[in-house]
């Protein structure tokens, strides 16, 4: 199979069509297998309580905010580098997605905060680089927008996204480099997870279920960045006049 072909929306966009429901149906398994073991099947927290379970939420939550950033950016440096529109627009579709994990994080972070520390917010060190993180992809989201031309708009993104990239690092360090609140890693590539193994599943499940969820959103997301920027190709033409003969 020419995979090659498929770097062209035209081609690309009745791939996506059929691969949504491959990722969307998985993951929508696989986000209540993993809320069923994390709150109902994973002990009690010997010392912070029940109010742990947020865990399950934010981890996912702050590990695909990062780690959608790096994709986002990658997708814009190909598109910048070699005049690729379809990795202009996945860079687009990716965005959004890691905004909202992102928000999700600081949100369910600050809900967990305020038993363990006491208070909603401090100006810990991961906490204000992933505060920094956030207002990147808002800043990417508004630049695109702001700008009519969408071969400006994405290279003045793909310019943003790729600066952008050195506060993710900083962002898993920040508990390393510094003396923070926060707790330090409890998964680790080249140890040995410091948690039980019921909670370990049901973290790596909803981790799972985050990423078919952002490959689902971000491939039909896609599909509307493509008819409206290609809605004065022939093809989207004639697939439009077909839908409307047939209604």
């Amino acid at each position: 199979m020419n995979w090659y072909k498929y770097a062209s929306p035209t081609a690309f966009y009745p791939l996506a069509g059929k691969l949504i429901p491959w990722f969307a149906i998985p993951a929508a398994l696989l986000f209540v297998a993993g809320l069923y073991i994390g709150f109902f099947i994973a002990p009690t927290d010997f010392q912070q309580g029940e109010a742990y379970r947020i865990m399950f939420i934010h981890v996912p939550a702050a590990w695909m905010g990062m780690f959608l950033y790096v994709l986002m950016a990658f997708y814009a440096g190909i598109g910048w580098a070699f005049n690729a529109r379809l990795a202009s627009m996945m860079a687009s579709s990716i965005s959004i997605t890691g905004a909202l994990f992102t928000f999700l994080s600081l949100a369910t972070g600050s809900l967990w905060g305020k038993p363990t520390w006491g208070t909603w917010w401090v100006w810990d060190a991961r906490l204000t680089s992933t505060l920094i993180l956030l207002f990147l992809y808002v800043g990417f989201i508004s630049l695109q927008a702001a700008i009519d031309e969408p071969r400006r708009a994405d290279r003045a993104g793909a310019v943003l996204a790729i600066v952008g990239v050195i506060n993710v690092p900083i962002i898993y360090f920040s508990v390393q480099w510094w003396n923070t609140l926060h707790q330090g890693a409890t998964i680790r590539i080249l140890g040995k997870p410091t948690i039980a193994p019921t909670m370990l599943a049901a973290m790596l499940t909803l981790l799972a279920a985050c990423w078919l969820y952002s490959i689902a959103i971000s491939l039909a997301r896609v599909r509307c960045i493509i008819m409206e920027r290609e809605q004065r190709s022939n093809w989207i033409n004639q697939g439009s006049s077909s839908l409307e003969y047939k209604l």
